[in-house]
């Protein structure tokens, strides 16, 4: 073969066959010209797939002098390349034009590596001269831009649908620990096959998690892992637990950076300056992990935390495209995680501040002894407005009171202070129950910012051993007597308290030494998916402990009635009169001389109109 045909430039190549078989005839000029001009590839192929030509645009886009590709295929080349020997063997075949998309690296860089790959659509047609099969003719054009575009659309396609999938698993509740789970066990096995979400202590007395020795702590917020790593995965800690990083190492260099980290394929001596310690270090290496990515977690403008990623085993390592991944799911997950982060904080305000309020009621008498629990309800709700109060009266009574303000967070505890302050001020008046409910209801009503609120009192005299009652909107109280099994009391209901209508009435009822008056809200009883009564026939058939301590029975309560998360809060109280030689020095004499109230011709059961 020669290069070149005779008598032509230098610009285009011919084998010898090539020559022959092209010198022939007028066309010959025009073809060569419009072959050289082209910016299409053109080559011809023998039946054998060796070049028999390529003009100049060919050899440009694959970047070879074509004097090196005439006469060999394009393997013997440029092994990076798809041949696309099949598509070529069935147009040499039948004969049939075909398209094809070929891709492959045309050359490696400056270090050695492998060039960017690249991607060429062709079509082929096979060549006859007198009825024999001479070869294949193809048209070559580089489509390596549309195709990355292409990929682009792909790539933030199959974003949009991770982050779509990512926005309904997590994020399901305001808890901040369940919210990071929800991460971890997305992004395993989707992005790794260990992952961590560790966070900034809030309760620390540091500057955001930094140590003595000036390296950073994070609270390990949650893990996962694939199942068959999950045993090994419990070295490197437990949710739940501190975790230290020294100065300058991964972590602690994200979050400075506010920056993606990424090692492949590390050492021990690059997973050194990974890890916490030297203990974590041989825990990595018993999980088997090789390459590791901590991205930070950001959220309105400052960072709450890291996100770490790790593959074991024959796991490949992380790309590009993976980093993008992690941080977009981080970015989403952030916002989600800081919402939980507030409403946590949030919370721990109300409860703390509703706590305080509850944390002091009045002391009563020492003839009745009192037990009372506060419980918040679960997570995905806010500090309602419960509350319990006690007033010493004269005459050794002591008035008891349950009540609940509507709605929930700071607003309803704030609310729930300033009945507890005005229930107090009035009962000082020592009016009747339903005369203090009367009082409690002009007072609230004539406000403008009181919000209604359900109350029951029962003032309890020991000395005549009995209980009066007055209800605003509240549940019945219940009496225990010595088979342990609470009996509900009818006490006419009143509306609640600040609505201003008024209308309460008393009823009296015996409550001697050894009963157990039950006051409560009706967080302790109601369930959304059931009518009220069942829900108070509930605590009528518990067989309680009347003989042993108040805090035994409210526990044993408690435990029967709150079985799974409370979806209100409950305040429960329990009062029982103690006999005359357990209720303190004097006791009896300071109760001797009885209120003024009802006189010996009546009944102590009858019920008054508060009207």
């Amino acid at each position: 073969m020669c290069p070149t045909a005779p008598g032509r430039g230098g610009a285009d190549h011919f084998s010898d066959a090539a020559a022959v078989a092209l010198s022939s005839g007028g066309t010959d000029h025009v073809l060569r010209n419009v072959l050289s001009g082209t910016t299409a590839g053109v080559a011809i192929l023998d039946p054998q797939l060796r070049y028999l030509y390529v003009n100049p645009a060919f050899a440009r886009t694959i970047g070879v002098p074509a004097t090196s590709l005439l006469g060999r295929t394009i393997n013997e080349v440029l092994p990076g390349i798809e041949s696309r020997s099949d598509v070529l063997e069935q147009v040499l075949l039948d004969g049939l034009p075909r398209e094809a998309t070929t891709t492959g690296v045309t050359h490696t860089d400056v270090s050695g590596a492998p060039g960017q790959r690249r991607w060429w659509h062709g079509a082929y047609h096979r060549l006859e001269i007198g009825g024999e099969v001479f070869g294949i003719a193809g048209i070559v054009v580089e489509v390596t831009a549309s195709q990355e575009q292409q990929r682009a659309l792909e790539q933030a396609q199959a974003r949009l649908t991770l982050l779509d999938a990512a926005a309904t698993r997590i994020g399901t509740t305001l808890d901040m620990d369940t919210t990071s789970g929800e991460l971890a066990d997305f992004l395993v096995p989707l992005l790794a096959d260990v992952a961590t979400v560790e966070v900034f202590p809030e309760e620390t007395g540091q500057v955001r998690g930094v140590t003595a020795s000036g390296g950073l702590r994070l609270r390990r917020s949650a893990l996962a892992s694939l199942p068959e790593l999950r045993e090994a995965a419990r070295r490197l800690g437990l949710t739940g637990e501190y975790v230290d990083y020294p100065a300058g190492s991964a972590v602690p260099r994200c979050l400075a950076t506010e920056r993606p980290i990424m090692r492949n394929l590390q050492s021990d001596e690059e997973l050194t300056q990974w890890v916490a310690s030297p203990e974590r270090l041989a825990a990595y290496r018993a999980v088997g992990i090789h390459s590791t990515l901590v991205v930070p977690l950001a959220a309105r403008g400052h960072t709450i935390g890291t996100v770490s990623l790790a593959r074991a085993g024959d796991s490949p390592a992380f790309t590009d495209e993976d980093v993008v991944n992690a941080q977009d799911l981080s970015g989403r997950a952030a916002i989600t995680i800081d919402n939980a982060r507030r409403y946590t904080r949030s919370q721990g305000i109300a409860l703390e501040l509703q706590r305080a309020l509850l944390a002091e009621p009045g002391s009563p008498h020492p003839n009745v002894e009192l037990a009372s629990r506060y419980l918040p309800s679960g997570s995905s709700a806010l500090v309602g407005g419960d509350w319990f109060e006690t007033v010493r009266l004269p005459f050794g009574r002591t008035l008891l009171v349950m009540g609940d303000v509507m709605g929930h967070g700071v607003e309803a505890a704030v609310d729930m202070s300033n009945y507890r302050s005005m229930i107090r001020y009035v009962s000082a008046s020592d009016l009747p129950p339903h005369r203090i409910l009367r009082q409690l209801d002009t007072n609230i009503s004539e406000g403008e910012t009181g919000r209604p609120a359900t109350c029951l009192l029962a003032l309890v005299d020991p000395a005549r051993g009995i209980c009066s009652y007055s209800s605003a909107g509240h549940l019945p109280p219940a009496v225990l007597g010595a088979d342990g099994r609470p009996q509900l009391l009818e006490v006419p209901t009143g509306p609640p308290l600040g609505t201003g209508f008024g209308g309460y009435d008393m009823v009296t009822r015996d409550f001697g030494t050894g009963e157990v008056l039950i006051l409560y809200t009706d967080g302790l009883v109601e369930r959304r998916d059931e009518d009220i009564d069942r829900s108070l026939a509930r605590l009528t058939r518990l067989r309680l402990p009347v003989a042993g301590t108040l805090d035994a029975l409210l526990d044993q309560v408690l435990r029967q009635l709150t079985d799974r998360v409370a979806e209100d809060d409950v305040a429960v109280l329990a009062a029982r009169v103690r006999p005359p030689s357990a209720a303190g020095p004097g006791a009896a004499g300071r109760a001797a001389p009885g209120p003024p109230g009802p006189g010996p011709g009546r009944a102590p059961g009858a019920a008054g109109s508060g009207r």
